[in-house]
């Protein structure tokens, strides 16, 4: 029987890839072109179809220890804010798409080396769904990293913009690396490869790092900016509406 701490951490896994999921979605049919319409749209799904694996193994082990009876659409559809456990950057406005493109690459360069460690965690379960998501995640690094430096270290305009992405989304990196106690992973463990990473794209975009010490928190215990209740008024609209609607 599995742990409520193995539960809460499914549904972080979850919520975070399913919220992010959700706003990248906004770019459907609205990207700069044709080509990165669809390749956002494609990390959507990518995002989308992670969250489902977290939310079947948080489902099967609450159905199993007797939780609540739970499916991976009453997850994601029926419950409130407080029990979201996403990370604050997920929820974020997009922004422009300096700033989209640059939450896509915070987030997924975190990602990346979350799932290497899931691998080795000690849950099978979590392990299988960590294999399966990394070559996703790795074209999710290269994707977004590549528009940093396009937008970094090309026109005066596009670096502002860039510049100005940094410093909206920067206090919102801490929280990747603290700890909520139902984690299995030492998230802390990682901040030192993911600084090495982000620096290295930084340089080579001509970007600035931040000195900004003070970092947002709480996503990861319910506490959240006032945007992801309007995420979830949409997204949840069509099951409120119309409870026990299949398609």
């Amino acid at each position: 029987m599995q742990t409520q701490p193995t539960i809460d951490y499914a549904l972080h896994l979850a919520d975070s890839a399913l919220i992010l999921g959700q706003r990248n979605g906004e770019w459907c049919a609205h990207g700069p072109i044709l080509e990165q319409d669809i390749a956002i749209t494609n990390i959507t799904l990518d995002l989308i179809g992670q969250s489902r694996l977290f939310y079947q193994y948080a489902a099967a082990c609450m159905n199993e220890s007797g939780t609540a009876e739970a499916t991976e659409d009453t997850l994601a559809y029926l419950r409130t804010e407080r029990s979201f456990k996403n990370l604050l950057m997920c929820e974020l406005p997009n922004g422009d798409w300096a700033q989209t493109v640059l939450r896509q690459f915070f987030f997924s360069q975190f990602q990346l080396l979350l799932l290497e460690q899931l691998q080795h965690a000690g849950n099978e379960q979590y392990a299988a769904i960590a294999a399966k998501s990394i070559k996703e995640t790795q074209y999710h690094v290269k994707w977004s990293s590549e528009w940093v430096i396009r937008l970094g270290d090309g026109t005066a305009e596009s670096h502002e913009k860039m510049e100005n992405a940094v410093n909206a989304l920067w206090m919102y990196t801490g929280e990747f690396f603290i700890a909520a106690d139902y984690e299995a992973v030492d998230v802390a463990a990682l901040k030192n490869k993911w600084m090495e990473a982000v620096t290295a794209i930084f340089e080579e975009a001509t970007l600035s790092m931040p000195e900004n010490t003070f970092m947002q928190t709480g996503g990861k215990t319910g506490t959240h900016t006032e945007h992801l209740g309007y995420i979830l008024s949409e997204l949840q609209y069509l099951q409120r509406t119309y409870p026990g609607a299949e398609w």
